[in-house]
């Protein structure tokens, strides 16, 4: 028998992912877990590995705990989102039942307040890990990976802006949506300063073009200042492939921000089915990038990029990546970190890429200027 795993929102856009990778490798006992049976047993039976198994689960409802548990997982995946707003009972049940657990989390307010659960996972020898995702795990790599080449370093920037072909769920968008207009503090020039969400847009340069991005609030505008102490700004902007809806978001957000909108995270399921009016325009190419500027171990100025570009509709993969990988470290005992910690020095860049593999995505790093 493998190590047990039981993914929570196994049918969503970023868990059916993890699950399909999951899936046909003898390492894991794979349960498919979320609240509609019929749609679990679909996604098992086109995965086509018997060995997979389903359980209807739902973490809002009285018992879920209990159920949990009745399920014995050694490691649990909870790609349920948006975590904006949620507590932490699916990583607190986990601990009552002794299993790990890791999530793909981007609320700042989630990741940042996880630790509150450090000592109770140290005491049970657990490893709870928040945010494997795009951030900060894999922003944080990025970062570790250039640092050697500095002597110090004055910012980093990052950002993120997907195919408009892409998938995407109702939980992504709420994601977007709930910082959208919304004021958040940001390091930049050394001190805290306030900015609003999807504001203070520029142009950011990619391997396929140039497109428009506006800062956004995710946990590494917390951490990173912290992390990469003296850095002086952290600031990170995220985008949308076609100009009229870049735009659409912004002025939802200059509504937000004036008051006429209240909460613009509920209206997630009807305007993700507006954008999918204008999937036949734009592309199923995306990518990210992460930026640092400083001095070089000789002294000298130096920005260097970090990039990464997604191809064939495969932009889904990669927020996913660092929990697959995380999990077969787990099932290979090559982890034995314990305690509740954001997921950043659990994984190498080097690690993140070769879990590409197989995937349209491409990385590579650039001299921006010296």
């Amino acid at each position: 028998m493998g190590l047990r795993v039981v993914v929570i929102g196994s049918t969503g856009v970023f868990g059916s992912r993890a699950a399909r990778r999951l899936a046909h490798d003898a390492r894991f006992d794979l349960v498919l877990a979320g609240r509609r049976r019929p749609a679990l047993e679909a996604l098992r039976d086109d995965i086509g590995d018997p060995c997979v198994q389903v359980a209807e689960l739902d973490l809002e409802r009285e018992g879920f705990s209990s159920a949990l548990a009745a399920l014995q997982p050694a490691l649990v995946i909870h790609t349920a989102g948006p975590f904006q707003g949620q507590d932490y009972r699916v990583a607190e049940a986990c601990l009552s039942c002794g299993s790990d657990y890791i999530d793909l989390a981007d609320g700042r307010t989630f990741v940042t307040g996880f630790h509150r659960l450090d000592e109770q996972a140290r005491r049970a020898g657990r490893l709870l890990v928040t945010g494997a995702s795009s951030v900060p795990a894999l922003s944080s790599a990025a970062v570790d990976a250039l640092l050697p080449r500095f002597a110090s370093i004055e910012a980093i920037e990052h950002t993120i802006n997907p195919g408009n072909r892409t998938p995407r769920g109702d939980a992504t968008v709420a994601s977007i949506l709930g910082y959208c207009g919304r004021p958040f503090n940001l390091w930049k020039d050394g001190r805290w300063q306030v900015a609003h969400g999807w504001m203070d847009s520029r142009v950011q340069s990619y391997p396929f073009g140039r497109r428009r991005v506006g800062v956004c609030d995710i946990p590494d505008l917390a951490l990173f200042p912290e992390r990469y102490a003296p850095v002086r700004s952290v600031v990170f902007r995220a985008g949308l492939e076609l100009a009229p809806l870049q735009w659409a978001t912004w002025c939802m957000g200059v509504l937000v921000r004036i008051g006429i909108i209240r909460d613009l995270a509920r209206h997630a399921p009807a305007l993700r089915r507006m954008s999918e009016w204008f999937l036949r325009f734009g592309s199923d190419v995306g990518g990210m990038t992460v930026e640092l500027r400083g001095k070089a171990l000789a002294g000298q100025s130096l920005h260097l990029r970090w990039w990464l570009s997604a191809d064939a509709g495969d932009g889904p993969q990669v927020p996913v990546t660092p929990a697959v990988v995380l999990a077969r470290h787990l099932a290979d005992g090559r982890i034995t970190a314990k305690g509740a910690i954001p997921c950043m020095g659990l994984l190498t860049l080097d690690e993140l890429v070769e879990g590409f593999d197989g995937f349209a995505l491409r990385t590579g790093v650039e001299v921006v200027s010296r």
